[in-house]
């Protein structure tokens, strides 16, 4: 790296026709002090020598604009003035600082075309003046040409590998933000889903309890006041669980007073629960568990817990009174299979008031499509309304035998 400091490098980049320029005034004025100096050869030289040496040393002025073009012209003055027998001054100079340009911010077949012509010029120059010429010039001439090749191009490819490294740092950024933003979609889609889950089988059961509440409160206040402990519970529950969910929003550091608890997350092993507030509810619902038990992975403990959810939140609002639904979970060797029917009033359970598959059945798409598995939504055969969903599983060491509540 540059020992220059950030500031001085940035203002030269940032104004390099300026910088060339005040490169080529100062060249031309040392080049012209040449003649001024008497012990030099070729010192008191004519008008026209002095107006192409000024004009070669000059030309650095636009050497980023026509690199290549002035790059042959010196070289041809330059050798014109040795055959002449002329003093060239500082115009070799110029034709190195001219050819480095050119090998440095043009391409590789253009600098090669640029050595050809300044090393041609320099021989045809040797070869055709009237004096004898040092061998030894010609080859120090040369590989001056040859080192200042290597540099240039060895600063242009520097200049591209940054210049990758930049755009692949800015693809990266680019990628990194849209994987962010795909994130947080999926994120918002995933809290809704939840959210959806918890408040439509929770706010569900309790309309339930609550119409069961107000039928039966004059005939029966012990029945009433049942429901309404019922709906108490339920509401408390419903309640711990929106705030597990909302808790993942927090930013507060969990060492602080004040965030938010963060409760693990339901799954199977809670699916008894969810069978026996569907019966406090109304619903005589029948649970078998066939199979040996086991451990689940926890997003499929979750997709599964919230499908038996919604399924029953479905049957408890639509497959009307004195419907009865059933429950059996599977577990395979290799798939976890979760089937909730209902002897209700068919496939109007699963569908909302337009005829179209409400949010809650939208969710449970997702979350099967999520993990792999398939799933069956419709009407029951004998009458009623389904929902059969498989998971596959790796094989796993089971847990627990199989039982029937």
């Amino acid at each position: 790296m540059s020992n220059l400091p950030r500031g001085p490098r940035t203002w030269m980049r940032q104004h390099l026709a300026l910088v060339d320029s005040v490169l080529a005034f100062a060249l031309t004025v040392a080049g012209l002090l040449v003649f001024a100096v008497p012990e030099i050869p070729g010192s008191a030289s004519d008008p026209l020598t002095v107006l192409l040496v000024a004009a070669c040393c000059a030309s650095v002025a636009f050497r980023r604009r026509w690199p290549f073009t002035l790059t042959c012209v010196t070289s041809l003055i330059v050798a014109g003035l040795e055959v002449g027998g002329r003093e060239s001054s500082l115009s070799v100079v110029a034709v190195v600082i001219l050819f480095y340009t050119l090998t440095a911010y043009r391409g590789l077949a253009l600098s090669l075309a640029g050595m050809a012509v300044a090393a041609g010029a320099c021989l045809a120059g040797a070869a055709l003046t009237e004096d004898s010429v040092d061998p030894g010039a010609i080859l120090v001439a040369l590989l001056v040409l040859f080192i200042t090749w290597l540099i240039g191009r060895g600063v242009r490819l520097r200049r591209a590998y940054f210049a990758e490294l930049e755009d692949r740092a800015e693809r990266l950024e680019r990628a990194r933000d849209a994987d962010t933003r795909a994130a947080r979609v999926e994120e918002r889609s995933r809290i809704a889903r939840e959210l959806h889950d918890v408040v439509a089988h929770h706010v569900s059961v309790m309309t339930v309890q609550a119409a069961a509440a107000r039928k039966v409160l004059a005939a029966n206040p012990e029945a009433a006041s049942a429901a309404l402990s019922a709906i108490e519970d339920m509401g408390r529950t419903a309640m711990a669980e929106m705030r597990n969910i909302v808790g993942v929003l927090r930013t507060e550091d969990e060492s602080r007073p004040g965030t938010a608890e963060r409760g693990p997350q339901p799954g199977m092993h809670e699916v008894s629960q969810l069978v026996q507030q569907t019966r406090e509810a109304g619903m005589r619902t029948q649970l078998s568990i066939e199979g040996e038990r086991r451990d689940l992975p926890p997003g499929i403990d979750l997709a599964a817990f919230r499908l038996t959810q919604e399924a029953l939140t479905n049957s408890l609002r639509h497959a009307g009174p004195d419907a009865r639904a059933w429950v059996t979970v599977r577990y395979g060797d290799h798939e976890l299979e979760i089937h909730v029917e209902d002897d209700g009033r068919g496939a109007a359970a699963g569908l909302r008031g337009d005829g179209r598959p409400g949010h809650g059945l939208v969710g449970i798409r997702e979350r099967v499509a999520l993990y792999g598995g398939s799933l069956r939504i419709g009407p029951r055969q004998g009458g009623g309304f389904e929902v059969r969903a498989r998971f596959p599983l790796s094989p796993r060491t089971t847990r627990q035998g199989s039982r029937t509540a």
